[in-house]
């Protein structure tokens, strides 16, 4: 069967280029984002998604972030978007997701 395109996918692939072996695996109806065993990445239905910690979810928050929510009966407050500007600049990009990796 062939790999369906996402662009997006390819686009935040190509911002984390400078993380090694950043891994991305098909899951319902999104993508996983590893690097070794460590989950710390979704990517549904064009947004990123951030493993956070009590640390870290403040900076989410302050850019009026919210918590995965895959559908109306489940919130994952573990994941938080990212802002499309931190999307697009690749080391701010690169930073955040090594503070998910880094927990």
């Amino acid at each position: 069967m062939p790999t369906k395109h996402d662009g997006f996918k390819d686009f935040v692939l190509d911002q984390l280029n400078d993380i090694r072996q950043v891994k991305c695996r098909a899951m319902f109806g999104g993508y996983g984002l590893y690097q070794h065993t460590a989950f710390f990445g979704i990517i549904h239905k064009g947004r990123l998604y951030f493993k956070v910690t009590p640390a870290t979810v403040a900076q989410y928050k302050i850019h009026g972030m919210k918590p995965f929510r895959p559908n109306s009966k489940q919130t994952l407050r573990s994941f938080y978007e990212v802002p499309i500007e931190i999307v697009e600049d690749a080391e701010q990009l690169t930073d955040w997701a090594a503070a998910s990796v880094s927990r």
